[in-house]
This record gives structure tokens, sequence and C-alpha cells, in this order.
């Protein structure tokens, strides 16, 4: 299974996003499979906890795949505290459909490894009813600048996020605060969710930069 796919924009890529892809993909292949389940844990525990996702009615989330952070305890955690949790549909286009999570029996394998719900899907505008966001990734700067695997998808479902709705990438701790290269269709994140907690980004100078969870 590869880690979360997403086909290329036409062009070529950045020689600098390829390099630091090849870098992070590397480390995560390196990872002891033991830490995984730890990760998932931790990841599950501060997201769940974080008081954006605590008053959330809705919260946009994905299925983990491959080496990434695990995603199974937030999305379990989210749905026994009674959340609606909207999961991605990878379309013909590369654009992103979302569908309701109703449980891990209600997810199915689709193209390029992925899993998904295979509830009735929403739209690609259903996206805009999210109250937090929670998407993949493989970096991120301090800034909020992500490194996605360079298909655009996520660019386009977060350029019709409102503004003010906290989106945060989930990565391990070393991912983060990484001088990522940004094109201008790159949209940038507001958080961090790794196993050390929640981090928001872009702050102005000397505020604190660990949210509560």
């Amino acid at each position: 299974m590869t880690e979360h796919p997403e086909p290329h924009l036409p062009g070529r890529p950045l020689p600098a996003k390829t390099a630091l892809r090849d870098q992070v993909l590397a480390a995560r292949r390196r990872r002891p499979l033991a830490e995984e389940s730890v990760c998932a844990e931790a990841i599950g525990a501060h997201g769940a906890g974080w008081e954006s996702v605590r008053r959330a009615a809705v919260v946009a989330a994905y299925v983990s795949v491959g080496r990434e952070p695990g995603t199974g305890p937030l999305l379990e955690a989210l749905r026994s505290a009674g959340t609606r949790v909207l999961l991605p549909v990878l379309r013909s286009d590369n654009d992103l459909d979302w569908a309701p999570y109703e449980g891990p029996a209600s997810l199915a394998p689709a193209a390029r490894g992925l899993l998904e719900p295979t509830a009735e899907p929403l739209g690609v505008d259903a996206v805009t009813l999210a109250d937090v966001v929670l998407v993949p990734g493989l970096a991120v700067s301090a800034t909020g600048d992500r490194l996605g695997r360079g298909g655009g998808s996520y660019d386009r479902a977060l350029a019709r996020v409102p503004a003010g709705v906290p989106v945060a990438v989930l990565l391990h701790d070393d991912e983060v605060d990484l001088p990522v290269p940004t094109e201008p269709h790159d949209r940038r994140v507001t958080h961090a969710l790794t196993p050390g907690g929640v981090r928001a980004l872009g702050r102005p100078s000397g505020e604190p930069d660990r949210e509560r969870d």
C-alpha cells in the first residue's frame, strides 16, 4: 500500500520538493513498525482532546495508509463522541468528494491503495460543512506550508474551506518545522497534529505555539 497517493499535476515538480518528499518517505520507512500504534494512539488522544475538535459538530478527516501516522484511533474517538466525520473520496478528475464515516466496516479498498467510505458522496463542497479539517502530508514549515504528495487534490479541497476554520496536518514530530518549498497553488494549514500534541503554525513571534488539548 502506498503513502497517501495523489496523482501528479501537469508540469515538472520543484526539485527541492521532490528531494524533501524522498527524504521524508525514506525516514518513514526506517521507523520501527512497533512505533506505529503508539504514534496513532498519541495522535488520537491529542486530536480528540483538542479544543477545536471538542467543539466541532463536523470534522473532515481521512483514513491513513502505508507508513502515514495512523488515524484509526482518532476516527473512532470522534465517532464515539458523536462528531460527524466526513472522509474524502478521490474523483476521476483528481478532486475530492466527501462521504460520511460510519465505522471501519463502512470502508472499502479504492484506487491508488486508498480506503474510502461506501456511503453516498455528498459533493466536493461538503468540506465547507466541517468545523475542523484534518489532512495528510509529509512535512510542514513553521508558517504552515504543507508538503503533500504532489497531486494537488488537497490543495483544491482546502481552497473551499472557509477562512478561520482550523486545518491540521497529521505528522510525526520531526516532520514539523522543515523548509517546505512552495508553489502558487499550495494552500497553507493552520496547525500540526503530532504524537507530541497540537501546534499552531504561523503565529507571530513571541506567541505560544502549543494549543491546549
